[in-house]
């Protein structure tokens, strides 16, 4: 399914359709601040490994993060941050950063690395923010990559249904997004680590 939804103020029915759709084990395509996600609810293990095949990787190895609603979720899936992470983290959320934390024993298990570590996104996007808040707990996350030579991430919705539709349940289509990923920060130690320097700017 092809669903059109406004960026900025999704519709009750829509997030309704998406949201039993994930709480079923469906898999969805979904705009963020950045790229678009291709992801499920983090309890859904069989959707969890749905993503991992569309993927081509296998779960234990690959490195999916969570869309959480707000900082104040958190430390329902984290260990305590120090406050400098944090200050940094208040500074820049919502906004296109990936931080990768310590995971407690609330993340499910199969997501864990030997590492016990877990990738949080707060994209500053409604659609998305709006999905994990009705859902009632995170949303798992992952980019999709282009065929295209010479553009690494799709932006155009409606070519991503035409590559995803038979793989995937819903595409969700909030208009064209940007072609560069989240900027990735590592902040398992006492000091943060950029990874990967994507769209959001660290200063």
């Amino acid at each position: 399914m092809l669903l059109k939804v406004h960026p900025d103020n999704p519709g009750e029915r829509h997030l309704k359709i998406i949201t039993d759709c994930l709480k079923s084990g469906g898999v969805i395509i979904y705009p963020t601040d950045t790229v678009y996600g291709l992801g499920c609810d983090i309890t859904k293990i069989k959707a969890v490994d749905r993503v991992a095949q569309i993927k081509g990787i296998r779960r234990e190895k690959a490195n999916f993060s969570f869309i959480c609603h707000s900082l104040s979720q958190l430390s329902d899936y984290t260990r305590p941050i120090n406050n400098d992470i944090f200050r940094l983290m208040r500074r820049t959320l919502p906004g296109p950063y990936t931080y990768i934390l310590k995971a407690n024993n609330n993340v499910p298990h199969f997501f864990q690395s030997k590492k016990k570590s877990v990738g949080i996104r707060i994209p500053n996007h409604n659609v998305p923010l709006q999905i994990v808040e009705k859902l009632g707990n995170p949303i798992m996350t992952t980019s999709i990559h282009s065929d295209n030579t010479f553009i690494e991430y799709p932006v155009d919705p409606e070519e991503i249904y035409e590559k995803f539709k038979k793989l995937v349940d819903i595409v969700i289509d909030s208009g064209h997004s940007g072609d560069i990923p989240s900027t990735v920060i590592d902040c398992r130690g006492d000091e943060a680590i950029v990874l990967r320097m994507g769209k959001g700017e660290i200063s």
